[in-house]
C-alpha cells in the first residue's frame, strides 16, 4: 500500500507493506553513498539488508535508548559523515525506532544545511507516529526534544514484519500512540481496541492516515498539528523524571488528566488491556516543574489538548496554575 504525503516543503510516499524492507532500493534512491543509522537494540540484519541494496553504505550503530539522543551521539554521526566524505548528494537512512529516526533525521537536517533522509521504522511506536511528519530532535540538559528541526523524509518504509522481534512491552508502548489518535480522531479505531481482537496492520494504516491528514494540514505545528500533542505535555514531563518508563507508557499516563470523566472511564480499561500503566507513580510537583519549560508555554499560559468525547478534541489555552491544579486533581485522588 502506498500512502502519499503532500506538504509544502516536499511530498513523499509511505510504503506500508510486509516484506518491503527487502525491496528498499525499489522505493528509495540508494544508488549513492548512504549512511545507515541504527541502534544496538535493532536486529543487525535489518540495517545489513538495507546496506546491501546501496551503492556504497556505511552503518553507524549507537547504544539503544533515549539516553543516547544527545549531542554526543549527534557529534559521532556527524564525524562519520565528514570522515566518510559524504556530500549534499548523498543520504541518511534511519533503521530503527523513534530515537533512531530522531538522531538520523536531525543529523540529515543539519549536515551541509540538509541532505536527503529516508526512514525505515521498526517499532510500533515509530511506525504509527514518529516516522511521519518530519519532526526531528535531540534531548538537551534534561529536556526532551528541546533542540530540533523540521526535515521531511524523502520516503518511509513501514514493514510490519520487522515487529516480530519486538518484546510485548514495546508493542504496548507503540499502541499507546494509536490510542491517542483514536481518542482524538477515530471513534471506530478506539472501539477496535475495546473489542476482543484487532489487526496490527489495520491499526498501523488507520493511525498513519490520521497522522498524515494532520501533518498535511499543518506541517510545522502552527495550529491543528498541536492535536498530536494530546497526552504528551504531561507525558514528556513524566518521561523526564521516570527513566524506567517508555515513551508510550508516559503518554498513556499523560492522557488521563486531559480526558473528561466519561472518556477516562473507557480509556482506563483499554490501557490495562494493552498492558499500559494507569497509575502515576511520579511526584506530581516534579511533573509540574518540568512542564514549566514546555515549548507550548507562552508566558504564564499553556496550550493543551482535551478529549471530552471519543473521536473529538479541543485545543484551549489555560493558565499554568489552573493546568497544574487539574493534573493534581487526577493524579492525587
Amino acid at each position: 500500500m502506498i500512502i502519499p504525503v503532500k506538504v509544502e516543503s516536499g511530498s513523499y510516499n509511505i510504503y506500508l507493506e510486509r516484506g518491503a524492507l527487502n525491496r528498499a532500493s525499489e522505493y528509495f534512491n540508494l544508488d549513492r553513498n548512504a549512511l545507515i543509522v541504527t541502534d544496538s537494540g535493532v536486529p543487525s540484519e535489518y540495517a545489513e539488508c538495507v546496506a546491501a541494496q546501496c551503492k556504497n553504505a556505511v552503518v553507524v550503530t549507537f547504544v539503544q535508548g533515549e539516553a543516547s539522543k544527545n549531542f554526543d551521539t549527534y557529534k559521532s554521526i556527524l564525524e562519520t559523515l565528514v570522515k566518510g566524505g559524504f556530500t549534499r548528494t548523498d543520504c541518511v537512512v534511519a533503521v530503527g525506532g523513534g530515537v533512531t529516526g530522531d538522531m538520523a533525521g536531525f543529523t540529515a537536517a543539519t549536515f551541509m544545511r540538509g541532505i536527503d533522509f529516508y526512514n525505515i521504522p521498526t517499532t510500533v511506536l515509530s511506525q504509527v507516529d514518529s516516522s511521519v511528519g518530519g519532526k526531528t530532535a535531540i534531548d538537551f540538559d534534561g529536556y526532551k526534544n528541546i533542540v530540533g528541526a523540521f526535515h521531511q523524509p524523502k520516503g518511509v518504509i513501514i514493514d510490519p514484519d520487522t515487529l516480530k522481534t519486538l518484546p510485548g512491552r514495546q508493542i504496548s508502548n507503540g499502541l499507546s500512540e494509536s490510542v491517542k489518535m483514536a481518542l482524538t480522531y477515530d471513534k471506530e479505531l478506539f472501539e477496535l481496541f475495546e473489542g476482543d481482537d484487532f489487526n496490527i496492520d489495520t491499526v498501523i494504516e488507520r493511525s498513519i492516515k490520521i497522522k498524515r491528514s494532520v501533518v498535511e494540514a499543518d506541517e510545522k505545528e502552527s495550529g491543528l498539528r498541536k492535536v498530536l500533542n494530546f497526552g504528551h505535555t504531561v507525558g514528556h514531563a513524566i518521561e523526564s523524571n521516570t527513566p524506567s518508563l517508555y515513551h508510550g507508557e508516559c503518554v498513556a499516563l499523560g492522557m488521563l488528566p486531559m480526558c473528561s470523566d466519561k472518556v477516562r472511564q473507557r480509556l482506563v480499561p483499554v490501557l490495562k488491556k494493552l498492558n499500559l500503566p494507569t497509575i502515576n507513580s511520579c511526584e506530581t510537583q516534579k511533573i509540574i516543574d518540568t512542564m514549566s519549560h514546555d515549548k507550548k508555554m507562552a508566558g504564564d499560559m499553556i496550550s493543551v489538548v482535551r478529549v471530552d468525547d471519543i473521536g473529538t478534541f479541543s485545543i484551549t489555552k489555560l493558565s499554568f496554575v489552573d493546568f497544574a491544579n487539574e493534573i493534581k486533581a487526577v493524579y492525587e485522588k
